[in-house]
């Protein structure tokens, strides 16, 4: 289990990184060995710890974390303590950071992603990150303003996850489009569709690799 010996010292609510993207991380990340990582939408940590743990025992990584703290549509309606989240994801940085300390740099940006990396450009991190994972808003507005920036932010070769691929709200009105990421997601891959290859995987989540700019 990734978590190791030391488990019990996380605070985790919830296990939404594992069946999701754990599967395809085990081999990814070590055939990637992503050393410049950004992580839009952080949540609780799960996805920084498990690179930390991965990643920072034989070689140097940095992770640039971007959230509001403030809670999605979703969170609101199921009245999520988002301040206990934020304090939850710094705990949690600190545990996988004390087993790596010199090996793992973790910036942590709290805003608007829409601000943050439209910021990064501003501050010449065009083309910087080797892998980039996309997991904020569900609104598709949201996450097609969230890959095309990111995109920009991403090297020639790097590669960009797509949470929550096939993910939709329970609505009394049955599934709305427009709250879900898939539209986005597709109209980016169709958009950028000279420059990205799409990776063949399961297809919960998507994944594409950067192969111009």
């Amino acid at each position: 289990h990734w978590r190791g010996k030391m488990s019990e010292s996380y605070q985790f609510t919830n296990n939404w990184f594992e069946p999701a993207a754990k599967i395809v991380w085990d081999t990814l990340i070590p055939n990637l060995k992503p050393t410049r990582i950004l992580e839009i939408g952080c949540y609780e940590g799960a996805a920084s710890c498990y690179l930390i743990e991965k990643l920072g025992s034989h070689q140097y990584i940095e992770i640039h974390c971007v959230d509001t703290w403030e809670g999605s549509i979703e969170n609101k309606a199921l009245g999520t303590d988002m301040s206990d989240v934020e304090q939850r994801f710094k705990h949690n940085i600190k545990v996988a950071q004390s087993r790596f300390s010199n090996d793992a740099l973790v910036s942590v940006n709290k805003g608007r992603s829409d601000s943050i990396l439209a910021n990064m450009l501003l501050c010449d991190y065009a083309g910087y990150f080797d892998f980039i994972y996309v997991d904020g808003s569900h609104q598709a507005p949201d996450v097609l303003c969230d890959a095309v920036l990111a995109f920009r932010l991403l090297r020639v070769g790097g590669i960009m996850a797509f949470d929550d691929y096939l993910w939709s709200e329970n609505l009394p009105y049955g599934v709305d489009p427009v709250r879900c990421p898939k539209m986005a997601i597709d109209a980016f891959t169709n958009i950028y569709c000279r420059q990205v290859r799409i990776l063949q995987q399961p297809l919960y989540q998507l994944y594409i690799q950067k192969i111009a700019n």
